[in-house]
């Protein structure tokens, strides 16, 4: 059976947490009236288990079941 985890590119925010790293998510979204595409951003918390995330880098996150209250995404790679 297939898993279809969402794989998303993020950028690392914070990483001052144990075992957490809160990341944004950028996407462009066209305007309904002029037609223009507008950056939106979603801010994600990711469970990082060996705190590898360092502030600014470029990391891959998927979707998994809750680890915890806010943190329903898992680092993949770095």
């Amino acid at each position: 059976m297939e898993n279809k985890a969402k794989i998303i590119t993020a950028k690392v925010l914070k990483s001052a947490m144990d075992k957490s790293a809160v990341v944004s998510v950028e996407r462009l979204v066209k305007h309904p009236v002029n037609g223009k595409f507008i950056k939106r951003s979603t801010k994600y918390h990711v469970h990082d288990e060996n705190n590898k995330c360092v502030v600014g880098e470029i990391i891959k996150i998927k979707q998994c079941r809750p680890v915890s209250k806010t943190k329903t995404w898992v680092l993949v790679e770095e």
